[in-house]
């Protein structure tokens, strides 16, 4: 599979089974068993972070995409670990619930997802984590919608997979909140997480901007914070990743 590619958006019936053809993603899918899609979904009071929420129409055409071009016997999953609220509740709010059971596919809480615990050296906060098994024997297509944000700087494909530390173990004593994985700057998380493991692929929903991008996430993440006039650089989770995982791991979806 190609590095990346991004092209003008049109909509998302028209855009996103051409782009996923120039990929190639046809030919890829059919290696694999399990199919993940893991949206970024957030609840909030504030309008304008429930707003950075991956839409529902735009994960309907990437898996109607993948069940027509996954080998016969494999299996698609969508997947999100909320932070904060029941993930559930996150599944019913925006639509997912009703798409799951459109396409007869599974909905499955990360929060509550049967782990593996790994371990690894080159962690640079965490001793262990606690790792959804679902993430780690599959193929993984993380689908955000390009955004700034506060805490993360830029929501993206790395970014997005915060939602893998399951609450189960990282949620605060005293608040439904992931805060134990807020000890340090959130850049360190965001890294730990991705040497467990890094997805696939990527599928950025940056419409509004003017494009779509799908490729190797941490590429297209460098190229998708270009449309919101930075330079990756300067995005501490994307530079520290860069700097730390080796190549050969970042280019798995090759």
């Amino acid at each position: 599979m190609v590095k990346g590619v991004s092209i003008k958006f049109q909509s998302y019936a028209e855009t996103i089974p051409r782009l996923l053809d120039l990929i190639n993603l046809k030919r890829e899918l059919k290696k694999y068993d399990k199919i993940v899609l893991k949206p970024s979904l957030f609840f909030s009071e504030n309008p304008e972070l429930e707003s950075k929420s991956t839409k529902k129409e735009f994960v309907e055409v990437i898996l109607k995409y993948c069940l027509q071009n996954k080998n016969p016997v494999s299996e698609v999953f969508i997947v999100e670990g909320a932070d904060g609220v029941e993930t559930t509740e996150l599944f019913d709010k925006y639509g997912y619930k009703e798409l799951a059971e459109k396409y007869s596919v599974g909905l499955i809480d990360l929060n509550n997802a049967e782990t593996e615990e790994i371990t690894k050296d080159d962690f640079l906060r965490f001793d262990s984590i606690h790792y959804p098994k679902i993430l780690k024997d599959s193929f993984v297509i993380s689908i955000p919608k390009l955004s700034h944000d506060s805490e993360m700087e830029v929501i993206g494909s790395l970014s997005n997979m915060i939602g893998a530390f399951p609450s189960s173990y990282y949620q605060g004593f005293f608040s439904r909140r992931k805060n134990k994985i807020r000890k340090w700057p959130i850049k360190y998380s965001i890294h730990d997480i991705s040497k467990c493991k890094i997805p696939e692929l990527t599928i950025i929903d940056a419409s509004e901007f003017g494009s779509i991008l799908a490729g190797q996430p941490l590429e297209m993440d460098k190229q998708a914070v270009k449309i919101l006039g930075l330079d990756w650089r300067n995005v501490s989770h994307i530079k520290l990743i860069d700097e730390t995982i080796p190549v050969e791991k970042i280019e798995q979806a090759k």
